[in-house]
């Protein structure tokens, strides 16, 4: 049986670099376009005409011209920039949204890959509003720390050589950035959150944190109620991971870094029923579930498809 040819348009960013070392291995013969050419629209246009799957590691704007010059219909795309991720006809592709998405993805000819920041919100947030136990509307914040490398290759190139570093630095305080869409539309909310991240001083790994007030919920959407129903949307999930609650050895801390080269992520729990306070948690790769590693379980699940 003859390999599947995967280009990779956009291959020396920080997705598309960490894309191909996930992929050695033979498992896919994997095309690239020289230096030279990188950038000829012809040279281009012939390679992604020419592949099995294209999987897109580009700006936005870039990504949809890639869209554009796509006339082969046997073609299919992995789109990991934002420019598709809530568009009509695509397949947004977090295999855990819920238990029929592994399928859509495996038989869709356009997978939109999901941001590192809305991969988690979304995990932690659409089991909560389809099991009822989150209203749509509630009002929420959500605030996350990416590694540097989140800014892309170029600014963290900068940072490791010393130019503009940083050992924090909060941004999206427009409060326009373009992953709250996905979260609001995949999450399954009926108001748009505030989201506030920011870069630390590591290379990659995210955490991000959602709090809730017990208020704010239906009365049986208690803290080991939210974490019952986490653990049971993710009993089967290979790559999700819901850490244990326990009154005894309540989580104190996490490591954003724990996940790094992985395809994992951890989510956690942490309840005070004095205050009525809850937080929502996870940890994750953000080059990993993040974006290379989705990728690729993305483009493994494509490739097992029969759509002959």
């Amino acid at each position: 049986m003859d390999l599947l040819n995967i280009f990779i348009d956009g291959d020396q960013g920080t997705t598309g670099l960490d894309l191909q070392n996930r992929l050695r291995g033979g498992e896919f013969r994997i095309s690239t376009l020289p230096t030279e050419v990188r950038k000829d629209a012809a040279a281009r246009r012939d390679a992604l005409n020419a592949c099995d799957i294209a999987i897109l590691c580009l700006p936005d704007a870039a990504a949809r011209d890639a869209v554009a010059m796509i006339e082969n219909p046997s073609v299919r795309v992995i789109d990991a920039s934002s420019a598709h991720r809530t568009s009509p006809g695509w397949v947004y592709g977090l295999p855990e949204l819920d238990a029929r998405q592994g399928e859509r993805i495996a038989a869709a000819s356009r997978v939109s890959n999901p941001g590192c920041y809305p991969t988690a919100a979304v995990a932690l947030l659409r089991p909560l509003t389809d099991a009822g136990l989150l209203p749509a509307d509630c009002p929420l914040v959500i605030h996350a720390v990416s590694g540097y490398s989140g800014q892309g290759r170029a600014a963290a190139e900068a940072h490791e050589a010393g130019a503009g570093a940083h050992s924090f630095k909060v941004y999206g305080l427009a409060l326009e950035h373009k992953h709250v869409p996905e979260i609001e539309a995949y999450a399954g909310l009926a108001q748009r959150p505030i989201f506030v991240p920011a870069y630390g001083s590591w290379r990659q790994g995210i955490v991000l944190t959602i709090g809730l007030h017990a208020r704010w919920l239906p009365s049986d959407a208690s803290g080991a109620r939210i974490h019952e129903c986490l653990a049971q949307r993710y009993r089967d999930a290979a790559h999700v991971r819901v850490l244990a609650m326990s009154s005894a050895e309540p989580i104190t801390e996490l490591d954003p870094q724990v996940h790094n080269g992985s395809n994992d992520m951890s989510l956690a729990v942490s309840c005070n029923e004095r205050t009525g306070q809850i937080v929502l948690s996870a940890v994750l790769d953000n080059l990993g579930k993040g974006a290379a590693g989705a990728a690729v379980q993305n483009l493994r699940l494509m490739a097992s498809a029969d759509l002959s």
